[in-house]
């Protein structure tokens, strides 16, 4: 039996989460210091968790001198290596207990070792609710049936299983969501579909980006007529283009990408940190087609996940260009560093800064549902997936763009891997080896536009490529591979876009 107070708690919460309206728990931030709420739930960790109380000992840290959030910022940052892998599980855990933890996911990192991370119910509640904002604010599931076909990998890995609990939160809150399970299973997603989909208004399918697309053009060759299920997509996992999200849109018979899609900045250690809105959504299609105006807001010549956050549910803060984030969660964090590349941009800054471009995102979305005033917060991802060529950082985003253009699409699954390479002579050329789509042919016609393509958008986005790299050296190397190359597309493994 678990401690009463926890199950008061937890009865406390979900009543909590059933009766607020998501647009009053939305508004919170505007009536709330979230630097006071960071400041309480580390007072309540160094209090309550063996770990970060053995953490800050070691630190010299008096927990009573951190009242102010100057102070705050100065407390160490922690991440897997200086934190998580030094404790126990238990230790980690609210008051050492490991049981008080209904739920066990994990993660593997780039070692390839599983990292494992407890959570409550409770815990999902909060996830939850960035899965209403997507289903209420962009999908309008409060008043429409739909059907949640779950795509992400099921079984211990994150994704799956939270997703799923999640929704099924949603459905207890009221929602006519009905959720089904296939996971990454292409076959199965697709007979379900087809066998469930006109018992409801809208079908909404949960999965990364370049399996969700996978799905679609599977199904599209095997007569999937997808517009009749009024098809949305609710993605996490990677960065895509708006030449992605457009291209898919045209697929499933879109005629509002702000308002059928919608991507999750979400992690194993502390589930969803931010989502896609109509309005972030809106804001970066402007500034994917303005390459100037995306460069001077980000800084970078890519473009990066756009998401907006709430302040009371996960505290974000910048330090060195590397994001940190505190949240309670079965493992609380605080000050945590995934070593993920953004920044922060609050909701008054955004617009301002749109609006000396000459654009008012507020005016393109009618009806204003589901535009909150919340801050937003950009994520890059990790740095080491760059290669860098002659001084300018070439990045797959760049790349992604140029296969996404008509004609070359059709070719293509999307799939590449870019690397720098050296011949004899020691002159180096950016190489790409492209996945071929199923049942295309190679042949030199295909390359010769599939170089045009990408070296026309990395002129286009990337201005450091266009200024550094010597005239004859810019176009790059292009090599067809056929789907499934066991050399560069092993079927089955989680593929990385660039290789030392």
């Amino acid at each position: 039996m678990k401690p009463q107070s926890q199950t008061q708690k937890t009865i406390q919460e979900l009543e909590e989460f059933v009766s607020i309206p998501i647009e009053q728990k939305l508004a919170k931030h505007l009536q709330t210091d979230s630097a006071e709420i960071a400041i309480s739930l580390f007072q309540d960790i160094a209090a309550n968790v063996p770990a970060y109380q053995t953490f800050l000992k070691k630190q010299g840290i008096d927990v009573n001198s951190i009242q102010t959030l100057d102070e705050f910022q100065k407390l160490p940052t922690i991440h897997k290596e200086n934190y998580i892998s030094c404790y126990s599980l238990d230790q980690l855990c609210y008051h050492g207990k490991l049981e008080n933890c209904d739920m066990i996911a994990s993660s593997s990192g780039s070692t390839g070792k599983p990292t494992f991370w407890p959570r409550f119910l409770t815990d999902e509640l909060q996830i939850a609710t960035r899965f209403e904002q997507i289903f209420h604010d962009s999908f309008h599931a409060d008043t429409k049936r739909t059907l949640a076909v779950v795509c992400f990998t099921l079984g211990t890995w994150v994704g799956g299983m939270f997703t799923t609990n999640c929704c099924r939160h949603l459905a207890l809150k009221g929602y006519p969501i009905t959720v089904i399970t296939p996971g990454n299973n292409k076959t199965e997603i697709l007979r379900t579909v087809q066998e469930l989909g006109d018992n409801f208004e809208q079908v909404v399918l949960l999965g990364y980006p370049p399996f969700l697309k996978d799905v679609i053009d599977t199904g599209t060759a095997n007569g999937v007529q997808w517009q009749r299920y009024q098809i949305k997509l609710v993605m996490a996992g990677e960065v895509f283009s708006e030449e992605w999200r457009s291209l898919v849109a045209e697929r499933i018979g879109s005629e509002h990408p702000c308002y059928d899609f919608a991507s999750m900045y979400g992690t194993a250690d502390a589930g969803v940190l931010g989502n896609e809105t109509p309005l972030s959504i809106c804001i970066r299609r402007f500034l994917s087609a303005n390459p100037p105006a995306a460069k001077a807001l980000f800084g970078e010549s890519r473009l990066p996940t756009l998401v907006q956050y709430d302040p009371c549910s996960r505290f974000f803060e910048v330090e060195a260009g590397t994001l940190l984030f505190s949240g309670r969660n079965g493992i609380p964090l605080i000050r945590y560093n995934i070593f993920d590349n953004g920044g922060l941009i609050s909701y008054e800054e955004m617009l301002k800064f749109l609006a000396s471009w000459g654009f008012n995102p507020l005016t393109e979305l009618q009806p204003n549902r589901g535009i909150h005033q919340l801050p937003f917060v950009y994520v890059f991802g990790r740095s080491n997936f760059t290669v860098s060529y002659f001084g300018a950082n070439i990045y797959p985003e760049n790349i992604s763009v140029g296969l996404e253009q008509p004609i070359i699409r059709e070719w293509v699954t999307g799939k590449f891997v870019l690397q720098v390479k050296e011949d004899a002579d020691k002159n180096r050329c950016l190489s790409i080896v492209v996945e071929l789509a199923p049942n295309t042919e190679n042949s030199e016609e295909k390359i010769a536009a599939i170089t045009a393509s990408i070296l026309s958008q990395l002129l286009r986005l990337n201005s450091e490529f266009a200024n550094y790299v010597p005239l004859e050296y810019q176009s790059p190397q292009i090599e067809l591979k056929s789907t499934g190359d066991v050399e560069y597309f092993p079927v089955g493994v989680k593929h990385r876009y660039t290789r030392k």
